[in-house]
């Protein structure tokens, strides 16, 4: 069949599409940045377009000449993310039925009665969906448990971090998790089952299992000691989503939104999948031991954090990211350069041209990393002002670069935790608006106290380095602002 793929940056799109291709489907991924796929495996083998839920004319030509279309979008990144879903979900609904599809595959969430807003948002998409002309198939699922996935991240972190943790009502909740490889199975095979055309088909794992149970297993299967769980019932949502967000890869934003869904059952209750599409399903245990075997292999194709130039969200290129919490020191600053002369001068970084502020600083700390046995600056760069992806750059390695818009370096020196640093420029009115980003993804307690204690000497030199680059790009010009 023609297969339209809506979110194939995304955690779940990236890993159905080589399915699809290998069961003989012709593929387009959507996606609203071309280059967030260049790294796939699969890149060459499917059609890519760019388009925007939220604009018609690239909807439209999304969906011209497909048959089924795959909807893996969420939005619960944003803090209105049910509004966006539900004016998403419309849009694609119109637009399915305009172009003629024959059906439409949505992925969302297991849960009955008064939901959290969440879930509650995951099946009124379903529901939209379906009011349209295109019959829509329906998964529902529960805690999706894979390398790279929200739920196993959660799960790997609050475990590994927190040998004794202080426990939420919410951990005794039942749930059903599923294997990443049996929801990519159900999401495939239901082409082949005319059965399965207009229907709310609930999926889940051969196990159900309390969040205590998902800890204390994760922790067995990983070669942990049984985990202390103290639990206290009147820890409330806001404290519960602070404790899960300081610990694991979740911001805010996403942590309150899930430990409010957490507080509700999700199991499987109609087993109507298991009858349409019958299948050897991967138990718990079995699947934590797969989700670890990738992770420690550095063999994760997708992570559920949105696609992005950053690497806070998923970098197939990029695979051994640790997926902590993100720490991030941000720069913007603007001034009447034009973008090509700023990016030029961040493209010189490093080496016998140093880092436009405190280059002292910088050759200690390449001292420091040079004792512990680390690479420290002799490495240098290769050339004044030329870096390709994958070289070295002092202790740095290049690992993207967008010529005349971005640079992307990461750190290859001794760190309890991975680090990156990068530079990206935009054409505003006027001039150039240069955006600079440290981010640090601490390891354990011991990464979260290395980066605290370096934040004021970053509030001394980061603005620095930002201001000099933009001196180096044009001496003539002053910066017109910058922030944090």
């Amino acid at each position: 069949m023609n297969v339209v793929v809506f979110g194939a940056s995304g955690y779940v799109g990236g890993r159905l599409i080589p399915v699809l291709l290998k069961r003989g489907h012709r593929v387009r991924a959507i996606t609203r940045s071309a280059a967030s796929l260049d790294n796939h495996p699969w890149r060459a083998d499917v059609e890519v377009v760019t388009a925007d839920l939220f604009e018609p004319a690239s909807l439209t030509r999304a969906l011209d000449g497909m048959d089924v279309a795959y909807y893996l979008v969420h939005s619960m990144e944003q803090s209105d993310f049910a509004d966006l879903d539900r004016k998403a979900a419309q849009a694609l609904a119109d637009a399915a039925a305009t172009a003629g599809l024959n059906r439409i595959v949505y992925l969302g969430g297991l849960g009955q009665g008064s939901l959290s807003e969440h879930l509650e948002s995951r099946q009124e998409v379903g529901r939209i969906l379906a009011s349209g002309s295109v019959p829509v198939t329906e998964f529902r699922a529960a805690v999706v448990i894979g390398s790279g996935s929200l739920s196993f991240e959660m799960t790997r972190y609050l475990t590994e971090v927190l040998p004794v943790m202080i426990a939420p009502k919410w951990v005794t909740t039942q749930c059903q998790p599923i294997a990443i490889r049996d929801v990519l199975t159900y999401l495939a095979s239901c082409l082949d089952e005319p059965a399965t055309l207009g229907r709310v088909l609930e999926i889940g794992g051969p196990d159900t299992v309390s969040y205590e149970d998902m800890i204390q297993r994760y922790a067995k299967v990983a070669g942990l000691r049984r985990r202390w769980l103290i639990r206290v019932p009147l820890l409330s949502l806001g404290l519960s989503a602070r404790w899960v967000g300081a610990v694991t890869p979740l911001s805010s934003q996403i942590a309150v939104h899930l430990v409010e869904s957490l507080q509700h059952e999700v199991i499987v209750h109609d087993h109507s999948a298991e009858t349409l599409m019958p299948f050897e399903r991967i138990g718990y245990d079995e699947a934590v031991r797969l989700a670890l075997e990738n992770t420690r292999g550095a063999s994760v194709p997708t992570r559920w954090a949105r696609g992005s130039w950053q690497p806070a969200e998923p970098m197939p290129s990029d695979p051994e990211h640790a997926f902590g919490a993100i720490m991030r020191d941000v720069r913007t600053i603007r001034c009447a350069a034009p973008p090509a002369d700023v990016a030029a001068a961040f493209m010189r970084i490093g080496g016998s041209n140093g880092y436009y502020a405190a280059n002292w600083a910088w050759r200690i700390r390449g001292a420091l990393d040079t004792l512990v046995g680390g690479v420290g600056l002799r490495r240098g760069r290769r050339h004044p002002t030329e870096l390709s992806v994958g070289e070295p750059l002092d202790f740095w390695r290049v690992v993207a670069v967008e010529p005349g818009v971005a640079l992307e370096l990461k750190a290859e020196m001794k760190l309890p935790g991975e680090a990156w640093l990068g530079w990206r420029v935009r054409e505003i009115d006027g001039g150039t608006e240069l955006t600079q980003t440290a981010w640090f993804v601490p390891r354990g307690l011991l990464g979260r106290a290395y980066w605290y204690s370096l934040v004021p000497f970053h509030g001394l030199i980061f603005p620095r380095m930002a201001q000099g680059i933009i001196r180096a790009a044009d001496a003539t010009n002053t910066p017109c602002a910058l922030t944090s």
